[in-house]
């Protein structure tokens, strides 16, 4: 049977169709291995070409709420860094940066300090509270200029953003958060180390074990905080909260509890999928845990 029949009184030939048909397929089937290889080689390219993190940063003028100086801070640009697959506790991840390291505010006058989100959230009183106990001791750091923040540079900001948060009696959520961000940071630290000489492995050893300290603060914290405060807590609504808590109990073999926030997270109609799906994997390790 002649498919093309017919299309003689086109002036076509069934043979000369097929041709043309075939040639196209030829074309395209060109045009998607040229495509293809274009783009190995565009992947090829951004390989071996990682932008400095300078390139993601961008200076911000910021003015102290305590003492009324303005100060500059490093600020990541919007958009501007790629979101990876964040770790199973949710712990941001972005291609090329750590965008936790640039998440707190420090005035070099001083010394007040808070993630940049609640730098201007600050009464009267509690200003009162950080010049009387903080300023009235803070030694200004040597003017040691850095074209990006080290991580322990960054530690030592979460550091004392948590000790200006104690003094102000902030609520128990902002202490919380912040021990969750050192925590991060160190496991951060820790990344970036490669462990293989005996320094190295116990410079990454001593900072699973303050990883950890700072981890059981911030539970703790968000524990206590989700029978005082409102939802959202600390930007998290009620889901997110639950599963990590789910987590974090799971993390420290409290498994029932963990089972008890998953529980939550699996039967709100309000979850997202992704959520759900966390849920659910997270579920499964509980059930293998308690298997053994």
């Amino acid at each position: 049977m002649n498919l093309f029949s017919g299309l003689e009184k086109f002036g076509l030939k069934s043979a000369e169709t097929m041709e043309m048909f075939e040639n196209a397929q030829k074309d395209k089937e060109e045009q998607d291995r040229l495509e293809r290889q274009k783009e190995l080689e565009r992947q090829k390219a951004a390989k071996n070409t990682i932008p400095p993190e300078t390139d993601f940063l961008l200076p911000k003028t910021m003015r102290c709420k305590v003492c009324d100086r303005e100060f500059k801070i490093k600020a990541v640009k919007s958009g501007k860094a790629r979101r990876l697959q964040p770790d199973r506790d949710l712990r941001p991840r972005f291609q090329y940066i750590d965008t936790l390291k640039y998440d707190v505010a420090s005035c070099p006058a001083c010394g007040y300090t808070a993630m940049t989100r609640d730098f201007d959230r600050i009464t009267p009183t509690q200003s009162r509270m950080i010049r009387e106990q903080i300023s009235s001791k803070f030694q200004p750091p040597k003017e040691t200029e850095e074209e990006v923040y080290s991580y322990d540079t960054a530690i030592d900001r979460y550091k004392l953003a948590l000790l200006n948060t104690a003094v102000k009696r902030g609520k128990e959520s902002e202490k919380a958060y912040a021990c969750l961000k050192i925590s991060w940071l160190m496991r951060g630290k820790a990344d970036t180390l490669p462990g293989n000489t005996p320094e190295e492995q116990k410079i990454k050893e001593e900072l699973k074990k303050e990883e950890d300290a700072f981890y059981l603060q911030a539970y703790e914290g968000f524990s206590k905080a989700i029978s005082q405060e409102l939802f959202p807590i600390y930007g998290m609504d009620e889901n997110t909260m639950d599963y990590l808590l789910a987590y974090m109990s799971f993390y420290f073999k409290k498994y029932e509890m963990a089972s008890k926030f998953l529980g939550s997270v699996l039967t709100s109609a309000t979850a997202s999928r992704r959520l759900k799906d966390m849920a659910l994997d997270l579920k499964q390790d509980i059930i293998a845990q308690l298997k053994r």
